[in-house]
């Protein structure tokens, strides 16, 4: 049996339905990512752009951007100040050439054992208002900190102990990163992020500091580099969800708020997915009598912490914010019991 409607009824449905569809968002914007089209954290920023949407019942509309959609992934700080981009979801390591306390900030390297403790000490210790202290002079606000989990370190070699990397043809992005890996006795290789997988196919390259490890699996890079270290000790690069400053202190309270609450979904939702993507593909992995994976003792792990804190503490001694950072990290991290107390001394002779 068929149900019929009036034809009135039908109109006004049609002409509803258009009325909604065609309805323009309040705010429109563009914000470009680090990753590549199709890479799990570019697809879950694209998700975070839809729940914006939603949340905000269509006032705002985000498209997200790859890497080099627009500008160079070093060139985003300048191009949301300038209103080419209106945000970015983005290392601050990149700008690390505009002010040292981009790349302390951006990657503190082997001073998170636990994404949950760094998203603590940003949300609940002042490390969103000091990001934010940094890069409001640069027209930017911080909505919000995000971080991707603990990176493997998949290597054409094994690597047993610090002592291993010596020699070690290493991809590192420049900055702190860089310098740590150096001290530690590898070689780095500032390669950008697309050229790891040829770098590590032909050669050039030993090792890479680059991602975690379902997507160095999914990519191949286990293929050239049988030897991942995971779980990861090194990296923990903050993802830094920001805006225009001038179009943030346009908005009105509620989408400001709104907006703060998507991020912090978005962190959370993050961690726990990527989780969940190594986890099996680590189990994956240990089907494959190819691929050996290397869980760095916790004594070798020590040497390389007490390696980076030296660099820490250099860093901070290159301007007031990297000093105010550092000092804030440090006593964070004592307090949740996190830093040993044997390296205290190293590390104030490195800064003095």
């Amino acid at each position: 049996m068929s149900i019929r409607f009036p034809l009135k009824a039908c109109l006004l449905i049609a002409l509803g339905s258009t009325a909604f569809t065609a309805q323009a968002a309040e705010y429109e914007w563009t914000f470009q990512t680090s990753e590549t089209s199709g890479e799990p954290q570019f697809e879950m920023k694209k998700a975070w752009a839809d729940n914006v949407e939603k949340m905000s019942n269509g006032r705002i509309a985000i498209e997200i951007l790859p890497v080099g959609a627009v500008v160079q992934a070093n060139q985003t700080l300048q191009a949301v100040r300038s209103g080419i981009l209106q945000g970015h979801l983005t290392d601050p390591s990149y700008f690390t050439g505009q002010d040292p306390a981009f790349g302390m900030m951006g990657n503190l390297v082997g001073a998170w054992s636990d994404p949950y403790d760094f998203l603590d000490y940003m949300n609940n210790a002042g490390g969103e208002a000091l990001y934010n202290k940094l890069v409001e002079p640069y027209g930017l606000h911080l909505i919000g900190a995000a971080a991707t989990g603990l990176e493997s370190l998949p290597s054409s070699k094994p690597i047993r102990s610090i002592a291993d990397m010596k020699g070690l043809k290493l991809r590192a992005p420049e900055g702190m990163v860089y310098n740590i890996f150096e001290k530690a006795g590898a070689t780095p290789v500032n390669l950008p992020g697309s050229e790891v997988y040829t770098g590590l196919e032909k050669g050039v390259i030993d090792a890479a500091d680059y991602t975690v490890f379902a997507t160095n699996q999914a990519q191949g890079l286990h293929d050239f580099a049988p030897y991942p270290l995971y779980p990861g000790f090194h990296s923990l690069p903050m993802v830094a969800v920001s805006i225009n400053n001038d179009i943030w202190k346009s908005l009105p309270a509620d989408l400001q708020a709104m907006l703060t609450t998507s991020v912090d979904a978005l962190a959370y939702e993050m961690v726990a997915e990527l989780k969940t993507r190594d986890l099996e593909a680590v189990r994956q992995a240990r089907q494959n009598p190819d691929i050996e994976i290397i869980d760095l003792s916790l004594e070798e792990r020590a040497k390389f912490r007490d390696i980076a804190r030296q660099e820490w503490a250099e860093w901070a001694g290159r301007n007031d914010i990297t000093r105010e950072y550092y000092d804030s990290v440090v006593a964070y991290l004592k307090a949740h019991n996190l830093l040993p107390a044997e390296s205290d001394n190293q590390a104030k002779d490195a800064s003095s």
